[in-house]
């Protein structure tokens, strides 16, 4: 793959500023664009000299087409994540949703933009038909009443746009759908620095003995976690070699209880867990595990195991304590 020139939006988030970092580190030209509503620019503070920066909104279409003039390709992953948003501001997440797709495909059109390449979710599938799951199964909103859903269902719409609207004027249109992606400095509204941080609490509140922990559930539902180092070679093996009006699952199939999930995290601290059942949230999902069958044809293979990389997330919140929701 030979230089080329990005804009890379939401490229100060956990998932953004990896692949921005991966990106300079493989020679290309990168200009970022992100608000820093979730995202922190202390993440690229390493290759703050080797990129442009744009503080905007990406609903600021002006912003947004002035960010891409002279780019050759955008990374579009500005949007708002965290399971906790999706229920208190759906409003938000559906306008952001829906403006920022608008604003970057108008400015893919303004500049003769000829690849876009669009991060989507694992949510758009919400409770898969198989396991592992393939990229060609069913995209669906379970329930519109659902706030939950506005994360999905803006996914499913930003999918829907970025394929049809690049039938036409473009080289090149692909997506890719991340699982569960983790590691230190994630941000706090996901589970694994949840659990965290819950866990450090409960620990100073026991100071012997096992620790009560509730969960949702009996703990029996499993997710499929991928490091970020891995997350982001993946995003470059696409970009080498992704084609045309493609989509792809990035991931790692190893399947894991959200009962491992909590045993573990108290492993690394050095207790263990009284896991006390509890109920499920409405929307919740049983079971996820990716097919990544489709981008290891393209030679991408995660090399970092849950039982290794978890280890790095925990110390760095336990580092960075309270500041890690800052």
């Amino acid at each position: 793959m030979g230089s080329k020139r990005y804009l890379v939006t939401g490229g100060t988030g956990f998932i953004g500023s990896a692949i921005v970092k991966r990106l300079v580190a493989e020679g290309h030209s990168v200009c970022v664009l992100d608000n820093n509503s979730r995202g922190n620019f202390s993440r690229l503070a390493e290759i703050e000299n080797d990129i442009e920066f744009v503080e905007a909104d990406i609903r600021d279409a002006a912003a947004v087409a002035a960010a891409a003039k002279g780019r050759q390709a955008i990374i579009h992953l500005a949007y708002v994540n965290g399971t906790e948003f999706f229920y208190s501001k759906p409003e938000l997440v559906l306008d952001i949703a829906i403006r920022g797709m608008l604003a970057v495909l108008d400015a893919c059109r303004a500049s003769d933009i000829g690849e876009l390449v669009l991060a989507s979710s694992s949510e758009v599938y919400q409770t898969p038909p198989t396991i592992p799951t393939p990229e060609d199964v069913p995209m669906v909103v379970p329930d519109v009443l659902n706030p939950r859903y506005s994360y999905g269902g803006g996914k499913i719409a930003c999918e829907l746009m970025a394929t049809n609207y690049g039938r036409n004027g473009f080289d090149r249109v692909m997506t890719f759908r991340p699982h569960n992606v983790y590691g230190p400095d994630m941000g706090w509204e996901h589970v694994l620095p949840q659990f965290t941080m819950r866990a450090m609490d409960a620990i100073a509140a026991t100071p012997s003995g096992p620790v009560d922990f509730e969960i949702q559930g009996d703990g029996t539902q499993t997710r499929s976690f991928v490091h970020i180092d891995d997350f982001a070679t993946g995003v470059m093996c696409m970009l080498a070699r992704g084609e045309h009006h493609d989509i792809y699952n990035i991931g790692n199939p190893e399947e894991l209880t959200i009962r491992q999930v909590v045993e573990k995290t108290f492993a690394i601290l050095g207790r263990e867990p009284n896991l006390i059942e509890g109920e499920l949230t409405a929307g919740s999902t049983q079971r996820r595990c990716p097919d990544i069958s489709k981008l290891a044809g393209l030679g991408y293979s995660p090399a970092i195991p849950f039982e290794k990389g978890l280890p790095s997330l925990v110390e760095w919140y336990v580092e960075h304590g309270a500041r890690a929701g800052s």
